[in-house]
C-alpha cells in the first residue's frame, strides 16, 4: 500500500489545484453543461477521497498489504491482540489524521445541511407574514415590493416559487413565463442539493481552490441548465430581456434581505454576466461524442481512487 498512498497523495494534489484552475477557464462547459456538472462532482468526491486514502493507505502500510488488511490489524491494535508499537508514529498520525478528516467533512455537510434547513424555515415564516398566494399559478407566493424579484425556495413537497409584484408588472406575458420555467427548473432538478454540496464542500476545505472554483462553477452551470429548459418555450431575446430586468431587480435589494435567508439561487453579477454572453453570442453545443467523453473522464476519476482503495494489492 505504500505506493498506493503516494499516487493517490499526487492524484489529489492534481484535483486541487491545476484540475479546477483549468477547468473554471475553460469555455467549453458552457456548451456541455451536465457533463461538465458530473465532471465537476467526480473532481471534487475523488478528490477528498484521495485525500483521505492516501494517509489511509499510508498509515495501514506496517499492518497489512492491502485495506481489508490493514483494517484488520486496526481491529487488532484495539482489541489487544497486537501492539501499538507496530504502527510508529508517523504512520498513526497518518491514520489520525484521514480520521479526523473524514469526521470534519461529514460533520460539515450535516452542519451545512442544519444551517440551510434553519435559514429556509425562518425564510417560509417571513414569507407567510409578508406575501400572499398567487390567484393562478399554484405554489407560488408574490411578495409586494416595487422591485422585479424571483426565486425559488425548496422544500420537498412544500417547495414555492416567489414573485414579486414588481416583476409581475414589469414583465411581459413571455417574459414571466421564462422566469417561471426557469425557476420551477430549479425545483424540478433538485439543484439546491448540488448547491449544498459543494457549499459543505467549501466551508470543509475552504483554502483549497477546487472548492471555491466548483462552488462558483456549479452555480453557474446550474443556471444555464434551467436557462436550456426555458429556451424550449420562448426565444432567446426574450429570456435575455427577463435575465436583464431580474438581475435589475437583485440588484435593488439590500444584501442581507434574501442572500443567507434561504431564497435559492442568487444571481451574482459575473454569472448574469455569463448567461446573457451565452444568449447573445451562441455556441454551438458540444457533440455527443466529446460529451461522452467528458463523462468517460469523470468515471475514470471516480473509479481509480475507488479500485485502488478496495483491490487487494492494487499498486503495492
Amino acid at each position: 500500500m505504500f505506493w498506493t498512498s503516494w499516487f493517490l497523495a499526487a492524484l489529489a494534489i492534481i484535483l486541487a489545484w491545476p484540475v479546477p484552475v483549468l477547468l473554471s477557464r475553460a469555455h467549453w462547459p458552457a456548451r456541455a453543461p451536465f457533463a461538465a456538472m458530473v465532471l465537476w462532482q467526480a473532481i471534487a468526491l475523488a478528490g477528498g477521497l484521495s485525500m483521505v486514502g492516501a494517509m489511509l493507505c499510508y498509515g495501514l502500510v506496517p499492518l497489512g498489504g492491502n485495506l481489508a488488511a490493514g483494517l484488520r490489524g486496526v481491529v487488532d491494535i484495539i482489541l489487544g491482540r497486537r501492539s501499538l508499537d507496530e504502527l510508529g508514529l508517523v504512520h498513526a498520525f497518518a491514520l489520525s489524521a484521514a480520521a479526523l478528516l473524514s469526521a470534519h467533512l461529514v460533520f460539515t455537510l450535516w452542519l451545512t445541511y442544519y444551517r440551510i434547513i434553519k435559514q429556509r424555515r425562518r425564510h417560509r415564516e417571513l414569507l407567510t407574514l409578508l406575501s400572499s398566494p398567487s390567484l393562478d399559478r399554484p405554489d407560488t407566493l408574490v411578495i409586494n415590493h416595487e422591485a422585479p424579484v424571483a426565486y425559488c425556495l425548496p422544500g420537498g413537497a412544500r417547495s414555492i416559487t416567489v414573485l414579486s409584484d414588481g416583476l409581475m408588472t414589469l414583465l411581459s406575458d413571455d417574459e414571466l413565463h421564462a422566469v417561471l420555467i426557469h425557476e420551477q427548473t430549479h425545483l424540478a432538478q433538485r439543484h439546491h442539493l448540488l448547491l449544498w454540496a459543494f457549499a459543505a464542500w467549501r466551508s470543509a476545505l475552504p483554502w483549497l481552490p477546487t472548492s471555491k472554483l466548483a462552488q462558483r462553477s456549479v452555480s453557474s452551470l446550474i443556471e444555464i441548465l434551467a436557462d436550456d429548459v426555458a429556451l424550449r418555450t420562448v426565444t432567446p431575446n426574450t429570456l435575455v430581456t427577463a435575465i436583464a430586468l431580474v438581475a435589475s431587480g437583485s440588484a435593488q435589494l439590500p444584501a442581507s434581505s434574501l442572500v443567507g435567508s434561504g431564497a435559492e439561487q442568487i444571481d451574482t453579477p459575473a454569472t448574469t454576466s455569463a448567461r446573457l454572453g451565452r444568449l447573445l453570442t451562441p455556441a454551438p453545443a458540444m457533440g455527443t461524442g466529446g460529451q461522452a467523453l467528458v463523462l468517460a473522464v469523470a468515471l475514470l476519476l471516480l473509479a481509480v481512487p475507488t479500485a485502488l482503495l478496495i483491490v487487494p494489492g492494487a499498486f503495492g
